[in-house]
Order: C-alpha cells, then structure tokens, then sequence
C-alpha cells in the first residue's frame, strides 16, 4: 500500500513550475507528469498544512492547480488536515478544490485543528489529548478507506 504526504512546503514540489494553463497540454512539464504519476499510483492522499494568509499556501496550490485537468485525484482517498491559528477560511478553500477534482473525502477524513500552537510541543508532538484523538480516529477512517 502506497500514501502520499503533501505537507505545507515539501521541497520536492517546490521544483514544480508555477501552473499555467496554456503548459497544461498533452505534454506537460517533466514534474509534472512525475507528479501525477506519484498520486495516479498511490493508493491514498495525506494533506496536512497550515493557513497562510487565511489561504492554502501557494505550494499547495499550484501543485492542485496542475492536477485539475487530469483524472488522477478522482476518486482518490484523501485526508485533509489543516493546522493553524484558526485554519478555518484555508480548510474551506482546501476541501472546495478537492471537491472541485473530484477528491474522495468526507467528514470521517477531514480535521481542522484550531490554536494548533497551544496543542503540540517544542518537538511538534501533539500534546492536546482530545487532538491526539481526532487524528488517531481520522487515520483509522483512512486506513479503512485503503482496505475496503
């Protein structure tokens, strides 16, 4: 079983080129067909970002931008978290894209972590119990998700 972890700002999709649709052909940058072969073959999606500028970072943007024209997160399982001060207004943003390419999410696989700050350690270790839960129980939907 293979999962993909998109997380805020992982270098590796920092290489991708800033989307343009009119590069968005039957040949797209190299990168981006990497990309898409990554998450076509992968089994399941893990995104988890914070909220910047009460948006999803840009990275993460562009790299969904690339993907609307391709099938490849359609019918994809995915969890969604976002980790922020409020995260609200980028959860919604996030969850509205993967929407848009036909990601397959639902409550069960989503969690907004509000005053993350207040709930993880020095070593970015959850401390909040009840966070701790809501993750455990959001994995656990995900890995029944990948079995069934």
């Amino acid at each position: 079983m293979c999962c993909i972890l998109i997380r805020a700002c992982p270098d590796s999709y920092l290489t991708l080129p800033q989307f343009n649709p009119d590069d968005d052909t039957e040949n797209p940058p190299v990168q981006v067909t990497d990309l898409r072969k990554q998450i076509k073959e992968a089994n399941g999606i893990l995104i988890c970002i914070p909220e910047y500028a009460m948006g999803v970072p840009g990275s993460l943007k562009n790299l969904l931008d690339w993907t609307v024209s391709s099938s490849d997160f359609s019918n994809k399982p995915v969890v969604a978290i976002t980790a922020s001060s409020l995260g609200q207004k980028a959860h919604l943003s996030l969850l509205g894209t993967l929407q848009v390419i036909e990601a397959r999410i639902d409550e069960s696989t989503q969690l907004l972590i509000s005053f993350i700050k207040t709930k993880v350690n020095d070593r970015q270790q959850i401390t909040d119990e009840n966070t701790l839960k809501d993750v455990r129980r959001i994995m656990d939907s995900f890995i029944a998700v990948l079995n069934n």
